[in-house]
């Protein structure tokens, strides 16, 4: 197993505030699913020029869908031949 870099202070605080971009990012993309204004197309779309929703997983995304819990959505990765860890 590799070790993880060894960053500076500043390094380490740059990182955590881009996640904490990218988390907020994520969830007011689901937010938008949930709402209707976004189809699952249109996210995977955005996926290609944006690194944050890329790395969404595909069942976060399922799930943000009115309607598909998490049963439903593990349903679905399943008969899409999907990882459940994509």
């Amino acid at each position: 197993m590799r070790k993880p870099p060894i960053l500076t202070q500043e390094e380490r605080a740059a990182a955590l505030v881009k996640a904490r971009i990218s988390r907020s990012h994520r969830a007011k993309i689901k937010s938008e699913v949930k709402a209707g204004s976004l189809t699952v197309e249109q996210v995977l779309d955005l996926a290609n020029s944006d690194e944050a929703i890329a790395k969404m997983r595909v069942s976060e995304l399922l799930e943000s869908i009115s309607g598909v819990g998490k049963v439903r959505a593990v349903a679905i990765l399943d008969r899409m031949g999907i990882s459940r860890t994509r």
